[in-house]
């Protein structure tokens, strides 16, 4: 519809809403990082002014915290699709990896942004499905005492962390198969070891 003003016809002015500019941030990001997001290129790819970004957003660190919280869903959609599956807790490893290789750099802003991150929160920032990861991994190893859990799932992570970073870096490229493969090979291994420790302490 064209809008009457004098002499000429007018294009109707584009509305852009909150969630259209947090999905065009979303997305530059995705593809590069924080390292090009501005409110220059946000409206270059909207074919807009930087108006609409201000008008929903307080600043770029606003928007900003707004594309990592919607960064943190999307790995959240990940680590929760293996939850009632048969074997859920080395699927949880495998999402870990698949996220790695699907979103290299938002697992780069997660987990490799050269700040610290503790147990707790190495395959989810979620504590209640963190303690029943720990509760899923003392029944598949019988491993009864609460530190021996944490650090035998220490040991796993440690694992799976060092393939979805290699993955998300691009240094190599292996497949979905023999990632299962070799996160089935780490788990038995360790679980020798454990049997031959209890053994060793009786």
């Amino acid at each position: 519809m064209l809008l009457f003003e004098g002499d000429d016809y007018l294009p109707p002015k584009l509305i852009f809403k909150k969630e259209d500019v947090l999905n065009v941030a979303y997305e530059i990001v995705r593809k590069e990082g924080f390292v090009n997001l501005n409110a220059r290129r946000i409206a270059l790819e909207m074919n807009s002014s930087v108006h609409p970004i201000f008008r929903h957003f307080s600043d770029m660190e606003d928007l900003k915290k707004a594309v990592y919280e919607k960064i943190f869903e999307k790995y959240h959609e990940y680590m929760f699709s293996g939850e009632n599956k048969p074997r859920p807790y080395k699927e949880m490893g495998m999402s870990y990896i698949r996220f790695a290789k699907d979103y290299p750099e938002f697992f780069k802003i997660i987990f490799m942004n050269h700040g610290k991150i503790v147990p707790e929160n190495l395959f989810t920032s979620d504590k209640k499905l963190y303690e029943s990861i720990l509760k899923n991994v003392g029944e598949v190893t019988e491993i009864s005492e609460e530190d021996g859990v944490r650090n035998f799932h220490l040991k796993i992570w440690i694992f799976t962390h060092g393939i979805a970073t290699l993955l998300a870096t691009e240094t190599c490229d292996i497949s979905e198969e023999q990632v299962s493969q070799m996160l089935t090979e780490e788990f038995r291994a360790l679980m020798l070891l454990e049997k031959g420790d209890n053994k060793n302490e009786k």
